[in-house]
């Protein structure tokens, strides 16, 4: 600002102001027809000036490109670093997950294993959650949810998916305790399979229960098959045990067939108690006389006979 003669203030900015203001829209104006006529001289004027100040201009558009590519890197880092974390999170999430898969995959292979079981068609069975275990190492026993409610009676079979477990002893209303094969107090009459070897399978604490009674040692080998006998009526015949072992102290034990490591579900067998024969004439029949040898002896009777009149 200025003063005049007067002492008054002169304002000089507003004015320029606007000439600068009505400028600039003059050029933006002049510069929007330019680029918007479409004209063949205009086209050439266009790219001559282009040729002419683009060139010209060209340092400073390299601190701009520059700058531009800083951020656009900086925003890739950012992008880079959200789908880093949500990696993260998705792999936490797929751990979890697959822990989940493999649990249900257990219980569903050992649930398909159960009903695969191939027995005594005569045979029905329960199925029982494992809820608890005896905890002791003198006492080898679990304990399962169903019970007198279900039908459950003591002394019952009891397997899972893959062989015998052990035996019902002792039922509650809702629960049943179950005698594992390895408990010192287990004995299960055993047969030995293809030499039809009969044993008892004494339990011992141990993962593998041994062998007691064998007749004849020379007749079995470790890999053989151990199967139920049924003798005595306790189980059924035929129920898979396990494999014959030779110990490190040299007796014959057993790899048992089933998964101890993990009982969660068990099946326990209905048996039916066998049919009790009252009177013995219906099973031994008298002895029949034999037509040939009464053919003989009746031409002896004859002469014997004749004999006694001479």
């Amino acid at each position: 600002m200025a003063r005049n003669r007067n002492g008054s203030d002169v304002d000089y900015v507003r004015p320029v102001r606007r000439i600068v203001v009505i400028g600039l829209i003059a050029i933006c104006l002049g510069i929007f027809l330019l680029w918007r006529i479409d004209s063949p001289r205009v086209e050439r004027f266009r790219a001559n000036l282009i040729d002419r100040v683009v060139p010209s201009f060209e340092w400073a558009s390299v601190p701009m490109a520059r700058f531009a590519g800083m951020i656009e890197d900086f925003q890739s880092y950012q992008r880079i670093y959200q789908q880093n974390q949500d990696l993260r999170r998705e792999l936490q999430q797929m751990k979890a997950w697959k822990e989940a898969a493999v649990q249900l995959e257990q219980q569903n292979a050992k649930l398909l294993a159960l009903n695969n079981v191939r027995l005594d068609p005569k045979l029905t069975s329960v199925s029982g959650l494992v809820i608890a275990d005896s905890g002791s190492p003198f006492r080898q026993s679990v304990l399962l949810n169903v019970g007198a409610r279900d039908g459950v009676r003591d002394g019952w079979a009891t397997m899972d998916g893959l062989g015998l477990v052990g035996r019902i002893s002792g039922v509650g209303e809702t629960t049943s305790r179950v005698i594992l094969l390895t408990d010192a107090a287990s004995r299960l009459p055993v047969t030995i399979q293809p030499s039809g070897q009969r044993a008892i399978l004494a339990g011992d604490n141990t993962a593998a229960p041994t062998l007691d009674f064998l007749e004849d040692l020379d007749a079995i080998e470790p890999g053989d098959r151990v199967v139920s006998s049924g003798d005595g009526g306790v189980f059924p015949s035929g129920l898979l045990v396990g494999q014959l072992a030779l110990g490190p102290d040299g007796r014959y034990r057993v790899w048992l067939a089933a998964d101890y490591q993990q009982l969660e579900f068990l099946r326990v067998l209905r048996s039916h108690k066998g049919e009790v024969i009252t009177d013995a004439s219906g099973l031994i029949v008298p002895p029949q006389p034999d037509p040939e040898a009464e053919a003989t002896e009746t031409p002896a009777e004859g002469e014997t006979q004749a004999g006694a009149d001479g």
